[in-house]
């Protein structure tokens, strides 16, 4: 039976063979093959969809709902005066032994005379050049012993000077911060070298488009020769001009006692503050009449601004290009709110500029926008590094971002996103003594209360998405605002000609004026 199956087997294959050759050799003769036997008809059927695979139980359970986070409110300093007139805004913080204290005066860039722009910066940084019995590199290093830090500097409405030091170390440190303001030695060997220094990165200065940008901007919207229409650090020129004596009339009118603030942040009581103060400062004596305030412009300059400026870099591969338009002074009630409208528009990564011109359109790196808050005179100043040949499409992008955000305001979510991150900042602010320190001090020298920070804070954490909306149609329409493009002229000339930008006015580095670009 078995033999009879394998025979029946095997004939059967010889036969499915034998009609596949005949087959095979009537298609290769032309003829068609036979008709296959008459079957029944197979409907053909699309398989059905596979169903995507369930996601993996999280282990941890579903995720908690993140909750905004609660306002804060800062501390307010308190404010006494000890012997010799110097005033003392003091904020006790015991978590750490750390102590910051900042000194500042109300004289910073903005007091600069006209033809020594860069004064106060220049006077600021030989304080710690030597100072009472040490020289330049003794003080240095009886800083460094102590594991702390001292600084000197200048902003446009304040210069400082300011020392970070363990609280074991202060009794020993803040001798060293009374040295530096109140006895410094303006050593005219120290000069020289700071003075070449200062030289030389005002010259390195020119071969930065992004620092460029800067001076060119605040130069376009409030004018040569006004207070906030130089750069802190002054020019090439203006440095020039500037000696040690002058240097010395400065440091004896604007650093005195009386027009003194120190802020004190850290683990520091009142009594052991005023103890150290009155010791460390008690000889400071003013050495010269006071300073006479400058005049500054409540706004921009009177001059109408003009729309466009021009920085010629030839064969520069990027451009910057900035939108900057009058702001309002630091102590005006509407700041709190400009500054939270502001990172909707370009203070955060998620902002509307920074969104379209980097990660729609990948034609920059980065694009913000951030507001100026100065005593007398504010600026809201949006830019970006975007590449050369785009530069046409970026200022296009750009002006029609901040037209839009003047003319229809912010979208419920970024109204919530824009509390939340103010609360950020302020958190952040208060993080840090050295920090909180700076912060108070230039409260201070703009003329604000103690209390500024806290009464802004819950400003800024109360505005309404309709106050916020009336902000950016008050001071984020571009219709005022100057136009500056740092890049190569002769390549961006055709780009602002497609944008009906043409009466441009080129200017250099400095922020002169040079002649006025005609159009092609």
């Amino acid at each position: 039976m078995r033999a009879y199956s394998t025979w029946t087997a095997a004939a059967s294959s010889l036969a499915a063979w034998a009609a596949i050759a005949s087959a095979v050799s009537l298609a290769a003769c032309g003829a068609e093959p036979p008709p296959a036997a008459a079957t029944a008809p197979v409907a053909k059927t699309a398989p059905p969809p596979a169903r995507p695979a369930a996601p993996p139980a999280d282990p941890l359970g579903p995720k908690p709902e993140v909750l905004p986070p609660p306002p804060f409110s800062p501390p307010t300093p308190a404010v006494f005066q000890i012997a010799g007139g110097m005033t003392v805004w003091h904020l006790e913080r015991h978590a750490l032994p750390l102590v910051a204290l900042a000194l500042a005066v109300p004289s910073g860039s903005s007091a600069d005379p006209p033809g020594s722009e860069g004064l106060a910066f220049a006077t600021a940084g030989m304080l710690d050049e030597g100072a009472g019995s040490l020289g330049a590199i003794e003080l240095a290093q009886a800083v460094d012993m102590l594991g702390a830090s001292l600084t000197t500097g200048a902003t446009q409405d304040m210069s400082f000077a300011e020392l970070f030091v363990l609280k074991r170390n202060l009794a020993q440190g803040l001798p060293l911060l009374a040295d530096v303001v109140a006895r410094p030695r303006f050593d005219d060997r120290e000069w020289r070298r700071v003075h070449d220094l200062w030289s030389n990165d005002l010259k390195a200065r020119t071969k930065d488009p992004q620092a460029v940008s800067g001076v060119v901007t605040l130069a376009s919207l409030f004018g040569a020769g006004t207070p906030y229409g130089h750069p802190v650090s002054g020019t090439i020129a203006s440095a020039k001009k500037i000696d040690l004596a002058t240097v010395k009339r400065f440091y004896a009118s604007a650093w005195r006692p009386e027009r003194s603030v120190v802020v004190a942040v850290g683990d520091v009581t009142r009594s052991e503050l005023t103890t150290l103060l009155e010791g460390a400062f008690g000889g400071w004596k003013p050495a010269a009449p006071p300073m006479t305030a400058a005049a500054a412009p409540a706004r921009a300059a009177a001059k109408a601004p003009p729309r466009i400026v021009v920085v010629d870099r030839p064969d520069a591969p990027q451009s910057v290009i900035a939108l900057i338009r009058p702001g309002v002074p630091a102590g005006d009630k509407d700041v709190p709110a400009l500054v939270r409208a502001n990172i909707a528009l370009g203070g955060s990564f998620t902002s509307r500029l920074n969104q379209d011109l980097r990660e729609e359109h990948g034609w920059s790196y980065g694009a913000s926008s951030r507001v100026m808050a100065a005593r007398s005179a504010g600026a809201v100043i949006a830019s970006a590094a975007v590449f050369t040949d785009k530069t046409g499409d970026a200022l296009k992008a750009m002006l029609a971002d901040v037209d839009a955000f003047a003319k229809k305001g912010l979208s419920d979510e970024e109204s919530f996103k824009t509390q939340v991150q103010a609360r950020s900042d302020v958190v952040e602010d208060y993080e840090r003594v050295e920090r909180t320190a700076l912060l108070l001090a230039k409260d201070a020298a703009l003329g604000l209360p103690a209390d500024h920070e806290a009464k802004a804070s819950a400003l800024r954490d109360a505005a309404t998405k309709a106050d916020l909306d009336r902000i950016a149609a008050t001071y984020m329409d571009p219709k005022d605002a100057v136009i500056v493009v740092v890049g190569p002229h002769a390549k961006l000339a055709p780009q602002l000609d497609a944008l009906g930008l043409t009466k441009a006015e080129l200017r250099d580095a400095e922020g002169n004026a040079i002649a006025a670009a005609k159009k092609k």
